[in-house]
């Protein structure tokens, strides 16, 4: 605030005032009273006035800076009327319960919609585990009734099945600090669970596994870090050149502060400038909207955001034709950061 604004602010009570002191000495002229009387009459009425403005400027410039200044340095702002103290002008006082109104009005609204939220993602993760019985049972039908279209239904069904875990880590991934369990894991133990459970797409495709150096362990979630691990290799998988085998490599190298797990692939890379969107949610780019790829521009969005609230990372490195290389990144340590 100003000091010209402010007085711009004033202006009609100081013309009234004005005024005031004009018919004051109008009133006057008639009496004998001094030149000094007549003239020390106004003036010391014009400078308490303009005393009293210069406190109330400076007492309401530095509450009103102030409380810019908390602002500035607050992070969840509308956590502003838990910090500022009552001012000692009522415009302040006024503004203050205002501002508690309004925040007490945005949580009740936050929590009500959260509350949906809540209700909605319990729904979805209720009809996951619900549509995942008939699926099971469709499977064993299957085992007893092998022949070439019964091995492309379960195919079909794996495919499925995917989008179904990915929907349920999605609906999840808002809290995962609820449903995580950190402790030391042997990174063989995941990637091996991974590559079991994606054995059928792998066979399938006539994949090439090579798995070394993975005799190290982390603190992590196997759970949460398996999810990831399966999405990349699905993603593998689905860009895989057409006319040479695919080949994957998993191994593992230790570092002073952290443990590094790669995951190569030989697949059709992607493009330099699109490299940095890959995380991106939604982002599909040139290889997602090939023929047969369907990409739905989730899965590696959904890594980084389970990396990024298990404590680790997710990096990607790929040359378009030749290939890409994804790194999970450990760190040493108990140290998890929730974000």
């Amino acid at each position: 605030m100003s000091l010209k604004d402010f007085i711009k602010d004033k202006i009609f009570l100081t013309l009234l005032l004005l005024f005031g002191i004009a018919t004051i000495e109008i009133f006057l002229i008639p009496y004998p009273f001094g030149s000094f009387v007549k003239m020390y009459i106004p003036l010391i009425i014009m400078f308490l006035y303009f005393l009293g403005l210069l406190i109330e400027y400076f007492t309401k410039r530095r509450f009103y800076k102030g409380l810019y200044n908390i602002l500035d340095d607050l992070d969840e702002k509308y956590l502003i009327t838990e910090i500022i103290k009552t001012p000692s002008f009522i415009e302040g006082t006024i503004l203050k319960s205002l501002l508690e109104q309004i925040n007490k009005s945005m949580v009740e609204n936050v929590n009500k919609y959260k509350f949906k939220q809540e209700d909605y993602k319990e729904y979805i993760e209720l009809w996951i585990h619900e549509v995942k019985i008939p699926i099971a049972a469709s499977k064993m039908i299957i085992e007893n009734n092998k022949n070439s279209t019964t091995k492309s239904i379960d195919e079909e069904l794996t495919k499925v099945e995917n989008y179904i875990e990915q929907a349920l880590f999605y609906a999840r991934s808002s809290a995962v600090e609820k449903d995580y369990y950190i402790k030391k894991i042997l990174l063989k133990d995941i990637v091996n669970d991974s590559i079991k459970k994606n054995k059928n797409s792998l066979i399938h495709e006539k994949v090439s596994i090579n798995i070394h150096d993975l005799e190290t362990e982390v603190n992590t979630d196997s759970k949460w870090v398996g999810f990831i691990l399966g999405q990349v290799i699905q993603n593998s998988i689905k860009y895989k050149k057409q006319e040479s085998n695919l080949e994957i490599e998993i191994y593992s190298k230790k570092g002073k502060e952290n443990v590094i797990l790669y995951i190569k692939d030989n697949g059709i890379g992607i493009k330099k400038e699109e490299i940095a969107k890959v995380f991106d949610k939604g982002f599909t780019g040139t290889n997602g909207r090939l023929v047969g790829k369907k990409s739905t521009g989730i899965g590696l969005y959904l890594c980084k955001n389970l990396c990024n609230k298990l404590g680790t990372k997710i990096e990607l490195n790929s040359v378009q034709g030749k290939g890409t290389e994804i790194q999970i990144i450990f760190p040493k340590g108990s140290y998890i950061d929730m974000k």
